[in-house]
């Protein structure tokens, strides 16, 4: 790009800062550049008792977003923040100060498609399976398809299943949901939880398998994209998260429960199990579902099943 230097950005910026809300009288935001698809803007005005002051709906401050964009381009030494203030000038008509940094902030650089921190996630696991039970070599389904930051639905490159032998048990279990998030700084364990399943052993064959984890992966993606929902199995001890197809007859819904094992060892610490059981209608016969996740329905149907959480 053109030569775009940090007098010129802020006398962009002047003009639109200048045009603020009564009351205000100073202002400060922060701005980052585009890392893995995603920019960011916050702060505001605030007055003279540092309280924030609400600002017009029609007075835009795209020019923020325009004004990194460019002194980016043109940058010679890389930065990822711009921080922008501006002080009611003194005198009626005179200019307000604007002023504006930029520094780089090593702590919010989106982790790379191949970090590391990815496989670390995926031993911690399969060591902690190791103490439960004998995993299978592979995987049983193994839904790789990511974008060009290595994100699946689950947001890291992980989203499979695990089949783990137990005595007279066949355990299914995520593998990917605890992975920390492709493309994001967060130190967080992805979705923090993983889930899975539990059958008997002798009733199962491998179609039968391949069928339960090609549900579980559909579970794992509902639990990805919700909102906390492992905190909500927390809370509530056990929730009703949605219903099966004709399928399943005549098993009807999907419930969640808490279990009490936690996965160690993860880059950001540990993350708890969650049990995945399908139950039937007649289970939760009579029973009130208008709270949320109609939790008090599904505590019924683990507590008649016998399931301690």
């Amino acid at each position: 790009m053109a030569s775009y230097s940090r007098d010129d950005a802020i006398r962009e910026l002047a003009p639109v800062l200048g045009k603020a809300p009564a009351g205000a009288v100073s202002g400060q935001w922060t701005a980052t550049t585009m890392q893995a698809g995603h920019s960011s803007r916050t702060g505001g005005y605030r007055d003279a008792e540092g309280k924030y002051v609400p600002e017009d709906s029609s007075h835009s401050l795209g020019i923020i977003d325009e004004v990194v964009e460019k002194l980016n381009a043109a940058a010679q030494q890389r930065f990822n923040t711009m921080v922008i203030g501006w002080k009611k000038p003194k005198f009626p008509f005179g200019r307000g100060e604007v002023t504006l940094e930029t520094h780089f902030d090593q702590t919010i650089v989106p982790r790379g498609p191949d970090d590391p921190i990815y496989e670390a996630a995926a031993a911690a696991r399969r060591a902690f399976w190791q103490g439960y039970g004998r995993p299978h070599e592979g995987f049983v389904v193994d839904r790789q398809k990511a974008n060009t930051y290595n994100q699946t639905k689950w947001f890291g490159p992980h989203r499979r299943i695990l089949a783990i032998d137990r005595p007279g048990k066949l355990m299914l279990a995520t593998d990917g949901l605890s992975t920390p998030w492709a493309g994001i700084a967060d130190p967080e364990n992805g979705v923090e939880c993983e889930l899975y399943m539990e059958f008997d052993a002798t009733t199962l064959n491998t179609a039968g398998i391949g069928n339960w984890a090609s549900l579980l992966i559909n579970i794992g993606d509902l639990v990805a994209d919700g909102h906390r929902v492992a905190r909500d199995v927390e809370k509530h001890g056990a929730i009703l998260l949605c219903r099966l197809t004709e399928d399943y007859a005549p098993l009807t819904r999907i419930m969640l429960s808490r279990d009490p094992g936690r996965i160690e060892g993860l880059p950001f610490g540990s993350v708890p199990l969650i049990l995945v059981t399908p139950i039937a209608e007649a289970e939760i016969d009579g029973q009130d579902l208008s709270d949320e996740w109609c939790a008090t329905a599904a505590r019924h149907a683990l507590a008649k099943r016998g399931i301690r959480n």
